[in-house]
Parts: structure tokens; sequence; C-alpha cells
């Protein structure tokens, strides 16, 4: 990047943040102008490259992004900016045309598809609100031609917090435990990204998932996930119109998916697995 059009005095500032950006994302604290001539610099040199960009701002979170990427699109969920993958629906799950046809069109291909990779999560938390609750369990299981292989994390407890009763009493994890076994959340994050590598994630109701892991990102300072992230529960109420509900449990039964351990991460995560595969060979889901 030149900075011949750069004033002097931001040059020292500009060519520090030019190197730090080479991840792809950069956090912190940075000029306001600076910021804005790095980011037109960047565009102007990107090329065919792609880039994103999170600074800090004074809204509520204290960050927002910016991004060049084609396949990602910017998103308010409740007040928390997440970056959304942006993907082309296949054409069995297009509208019109039936589960018949669907289940039809799995079973003629099934032998010439190979069995897909992909990453199931579930995370359990102490509430709602990823602004004033935290994740205390994160669950993952993995398939790669058929090898399975499974990833859970207890999560050490910020100080001052505590697990609800209500939340401790379906999570079956305490306070105690949760700060003996715990370990660090940001650590925990790494290690899941290390797990996940860029393989697609799915899970069940993705979007409360994503949202408590994008502001213990941002808060960590940890690099954004690029992997495409497939939420589950849309698709479901597609293709089950008439279902009571669509809390997990139902949806398994429906399925004939037994999960022995409710609202533990892991167990979700497998559960979760098993609906996706039964999606795959039943209404030709794709992921």
């Amino acid at each position: 990047m030149t900075l011949n059009k750069v004033p002097r005095s931001l040059r020292g500032d500009l060519t520090k943040w030019c190197q730090e950006i080479q991840s792809g994302v950069y956090v912190g604290n940075v000029n306001a102008r600076v910021r804005e001539l790095l980011w037109q610099r960047i565009k102007e040199n990107i090329g065919r490259g792609e880039a994103t960009l999170v600074y800090n701002t004074n809204n509520e979170l204290g960050y927002t992004f910016r991004t060049t990427r084609k396949d990602k699109t910017i998103v308010d969920s409740d007040g928390i900016p997440l970056m959304k993958t942006i993907f082309q629906t296949s054409e069995g799950n297009r509208h019109g045309f039936s589960n018949a046809y669907k289940y039809h069109q799995a079973k003629k291909f099934s032998r010439k598809i190979k069995a897909p990779s992909f990453v199931a999560l579930d995370l359990e938390t102490t509430g709602l609100n990823p602004r004033n609750n935290q994740i205390i369990s994160i669950g993952a299981v993995k398939t790669i031609n058929g090898q399975v292989s499974h990833f859970y994390r207890l999560i050490k407890l910020e100080v001052g917090k505590t697990v609800p009763s209500d939340i401790a009493h379906v999570t079956k994890l305490s306070d105690g435990e949760l700060n003996t076994k715990g370990i660090n959340l940001k650590e925990a994050i790494v290690e899941l990204k290390y797990f996940a590598k860029d393989l697609s994630i799915v899970g069940y109701n993705l979007l409360f998932d994503e949202r408590f892991l994008q502001v213990a990102i941002i808060r960590n300072n940890i690099i954004q996930f690029n992997n495409k992230m497939i939420d589950v529960l849309p698709y479901i109420k597609q293709v089950e119109k008439f279902s009571d509900d669509y809390h997990l449990s139902t949806i398994l039964k429906k399925y004939g998916i037994q999960n022995d351990n409710p609202h533990n991460s892991l167990a979700d995560a497998v559960a979760t697995m098993k609906l996706v595969n039964e999606l795959i060979k039943k209404q030709g889901f794709r992921v």
C-alpha cells in the first residue's frame, strides 16, 4: 500500500494498522481518521482479495464491522452485529418441491454423493442475553468421511458470576464444577476453531449460539470464524409446518432420535448431527 497521499502526521499509525490487518480482521482502538484512510486504502489496493475490519465504536457493545467479502453480510440480531454467510439454497430445498420428491432425489443420488463432512455445535449458557450472561459449556461433534470425533469443554465462570438455579437444574452444571473443571472461555473458543477448521458448522437454533460466540470473540480479541454457519431450525419450520412446537426434543422424537442427556451441550450436538443426517437422507438437506 502506498502512503503518499496520507498526511505525514498519520503515516506512522496507518502503517502500523496495515501491518496488523494482514490477518484479515483487526480489533482495537484507532483514530477515526486513520481508520477511514486505512479502509479506503484497503478497498483501493485489495484487488481480488477480501478483508474484514472490526473496530471500536460508541454503541452498547463497543464494536462494529466493515467487510468486502462477497460471501458475507452484516446483520443486526437484537442489537448484536453478526457476520452471516450468504449461500445459495440447493434445488431440492426450493419452495414447491414436495417431501416425496426430495426424498426420491436424495435416494437417487445417495450412491453418488459421499457422506458430508461438517461440525454440529451446541452451547449451554447462564441465560438468554449474551451481553449479561456467559457460555458455560461448548459441545461439538465432527464427521469427516464417516469418522466421528467429539469436543466438550466446561467454561470457568467469570468473576462474580454464578449459575442460576434453574440453569443448574437443567444442565446439571454447578458453580463448583465449572470453577474446578472449567477452562478460560478464550482458550475454549480457540480450541473449537482448531477442532472445526474450515468445515461447515450446523446447529439447532444456531443463531442463539452465534450471538454468544460473537460477543465472546470480540471481548477476547479472537479472529472471527470464517466457517459456513447453517441453522437447522428455519429449515425444520419449512418441512415440518404442522409440528406442535419446534423444541429440539419434539423434532428429535418426530425423527426417531433419542437424546438421553438433554441440555448437555455435547449430547445435544450429537443429537443435532443425527437429525442433520436424517434430513440429508429423507429431505435432501445439504450442508
